[in-house]
């Protein structure tokens, strides 16, 4: 690829919408950003990893917060902006990588590479999912999606200026459920070869 893409995928709890970033990374050749940045933070920083993932893409509490101008004393707060700058360094390297959820659409908005993508789900094939995977009952796969995605979507609201999962506001949305998993990675890739072409 010539010019710089940037893939930003937010995604439904159960969805695979992770899943799905990392078949189109390998199939791609990009660079995957996702929870594993935390690691090179960690290493870079010296923080310790367990600090990092307990603040990981968390709503801030705003009963023990308080900003004063552009400071914040909300631990989650500057994780969020730690993890935000961390991404636009990587960008400025002129890579093209694909990013999984830390508001990615957000961040590079005003990149002329960003394709935005959101991947959603059938609700009991989440649920069922989620059984499989963490061999749980349904009603805890239930309370799981339910936790996750009202953290995701504060967390995202929060720091971006239109609401998570508004398919106004994404290039694509996708249910990825209608089709094979595969078949919809195919779909995905082709709207994204397509759009690259553009740039």
């Amino acid at each position: 690829m010539s010019k710089q893409t940037i893939i930003s995928i937010s995604r439904e709890f159960g969805s695979m919408g992770h899943h799905i970033a990392g078949m189109i990374a390998s199939d791609m050749g990009l660079k995957l950003y996702d929870r594993s940045i935390l690691d090179e933070m960690a290493k870079e920083k010296n923080i310790k990893l367990e600090y990092l993932e307990k603040y990981d893409e968390k709503p801030k509490n705003v009963m023990l917060s308080r900003r004063v101008g552009r400071f914040s004393n909300s631990i989650e707060e500057v994780m969020a902006e730690l993890q935000f700058e961390y991404l636009r360094e990587k960008a400025k390297t002129g890579e093209s990588f694909i990013v999984v959820g830390r508001c990615g659409e957000t961040v590079f908005k005003d990149h002329e590479g960003l394709i935005s993508i959101f991947v959603t789900g059938n609700f009991e094939d989440k649920v069922n999912h989620i059984m499989e995977y963490f061999k749980i009952s349904r009603n805890e796969a239930i309370s799981k999606i339910n936790r996750h995605d009202k953290a995701r979507k504060r967390y995202h609201n929060y720091h971006s200026d239109f609401k998570w999962g508004d398919s106004r506001y994404y290039d694509l949305c996708i249910n990825s459920n209608k089709l094979e998993l595969e078949e919809t990675v195919k779909v995905l890739e082709t709207y994204i070869k397509a759009r690259m072409d553009r740039i």
